[in-house]
Order: C-alpha cells, then structure tokens, then sequence
C-alpha cells in the first residue's frame, strides 16, 4: 500500500472526543445538546449526576442520575467522578461511565456543563471542545427563566446574578454561540463538531511523517 493510501485510510478513521456546552442557566443548553444527540447518531450524552430533586417531566437515568449527598459524597470519594462542583447550593458531577467507555469506541461525547464544571473537564480533556452558549440578552434570558416556573424568586434572582458572572469566563472556551434561534443555534454546534473530526492533530495523532 503506499504512503498516500494509508494517509488517507488513517484520515477516515473515527475520532472520538467530548464537547462541552457551557453557559448561563436558560441560554438553552439542554436543548441543544438534546437536538445533536437527536440529529447525530454517533454523539452520545453524557448524564451527569446531580444531589438537586427532578424537575416536572424529568427522569432519572435519562435527563440526570439523581442522587442524595450522602451517595455523591460516596462517589468523589471512589473517584467515580471527572469532575464536580456545588452550583445553585446543589451538587452537580460527571461520572466517568457516562463519558470514557464511549470515548474509547470512538464516539464524541457532548455533555451540559456549567462553566465550573466546563474548566475542570478542561483540566481532564485539554484536547476537548468547549462551547459557550448565551442568549442575546439577559432580559430574554430572565424571560426564559421565569417561563419555566421551576424556581422561586429567590433562586431565580441568584441564576440572574450567577449569569452575570458566569459570561467572564466566556474566553476560556474555543467556540461562542448566541442562541437567539434555537434551530439556527442548533446548526452552529453541529457545524463545530462537523470541523473537529476533520482536524488534523485528532485524525493523524500518533501517526509518522503525515
């Protein structure tokens, strides 16, 4: 076989890697990573575990792990979890099951992250993609939070709050999506992970003279 054949068999492989959706509470990073799940067969989400009680139509084992303190202490303690942090007074992880075995098949893995959470698993996969979401404004961003009706006046104040502070960290990310449109949005996302199985470091890693 020559050179240029296994260039371009090495080139078609799979590669695998996580994407990390980060961003303000409300700026619609579920529905995103739900949306490329659903488009994209060879993406799988991460479930990330979380000690905060289920929301209205929420299921355990499919939207999060629910888990109490007591048992999410027991998983750090393991070392069971790549990362964890405590957001909004509640304790929010990702465990290694839900990201490395799918990884190791050569799957990308997107995962909903807050942005705590986001630079650790940078730390963990300094080769990962990371993406910021926001909304064009904070007034529609406290629009969507109040059209949830999940949290009381106190709580949503706090992600307010929290959302102002959380859009500093915007430049530790590779990627900045405003999602206005959730369907254009949508496509953007799909788009940079489109590019990043066709980059050159991930496709030839590991490879002599390409």
């Amino acid at each position: 076989m020559s050179r240029e054949s296994s260039l371009i068999n090495v080139g078609a492989k799979k590669v695998s890697f996580p994407v990390v959706v980060s961003g303000p509470s409300g700026a619609g990073k579920t529905s995103l990573c739900q949306g490329v799940v659903r488009d994209c067969p060879e993406v799988v989400y991460s479930i990330s575990a979380t000690t905060r009680p289920p929301r209205k139509g929420e299921v355990d084992g499919r939207d999060y792990h629910f888990v109490d303190t007591e048992k999410f202490k027991a998983m750090i303690q393991a070392g069971e979890l790549l990362e964890w942090a405590q957001v909004h007074d509640e304790l929010y992880g990702t465990p290694v099951y839900s990201v490395r075995p799918f990884l190791s098949r050569g799957q990308a893995v997107i995962m909903d992250l807050d942005v705590q959470g986001g630079l650790s698993m940078k730390k963990v996969f300094p080769d990962g993609v990371f993406v910021f979401v926001v909304p064009p404004s904070f007034g529609v961003l406290e629009k969507r939070l109040r059209e949830r009706k999940t949290e009381g006046e106190d709580v949503l104040k706090t992600r307010l709050r929290n959302a102002q502070e959380e859009m500093r960290y915007r430049k530790h990310y590779d990627y900045f999506v405003i999602n206005d449109d959730l369907g254009k949005a949508l496509g953007e996302v799909k788009s940079i992970i489109e590019a990043e199985k066709c980059r050159m470091s991930r496709l030839f890693a590991g490879v002599k003279d390409w």
